[in-house]
């Protein structure tokens, strides 16, 4: 049966080709899966006579141990990034100024910045008065005039 000829080399290149798959398909997963691949054909490199099926019952409680150990601390010490605004595209404009390309009436209006539009509230201001941002609720940046 094909099962009863696996060796350590199998796992190892499992181990490999998983880490590549992590490499081209990035998620944090299949490199656990590839080291617990790796493992798996190191412990079989040292003990050769394991049953196939111990080896896959190996391979499963490595990988299922070495994901819930990652996400626990992924959990507990969270990545930071350099830039605290990078998925907050609204939070990058507060302090910036801008024009008001529609007057701001009954407590909204719009400007433009960069290739797109953006409503805003405030006092009522006309046309093209320079406006500041000073906060954001939700999508709507919160303005005063300047």
């Amino acid at each position: 049966m094909m099962m009863d000829s696996i060796d350590f080399w199998h796992w190892l290149v499992l181990s490999v080709l998983l880490i590549i798959l992590e490499v081209m398909i990035p998620g944090a997963f299949f490199l656990w899966l590839g080291v617990s691949a790796g493992v798996v054909g190191l412990i079989l490199w040292a003990f050769p006579n394991m049953l196939w099926e111990s080896q896959l019952l190996l391979f499963s409680v490595i990988s299922v141990v070495s994901i819930a150990l990652w996400r626990i601390r992924l959990r507990t010490h969270p990545t930071e990034s350099e830039d605290n605004t990078l998925n907050a595209r609204t939070t990058q404009y507060i302090g910036r100024v801008f024009t008001l390309t529609e007057p701001i009436i009954d407590g909204y209006g719009k400007i433009h910045v960069d290739d797109s539009y953006w409503q805003v509230s405030g006092p009522d201001c006309e046309k093209d008065k320079k406006v500041k941002v000073i906060s954001v609720d939700g999508m709507v940046l919160k303005v005063e005039p300047i």
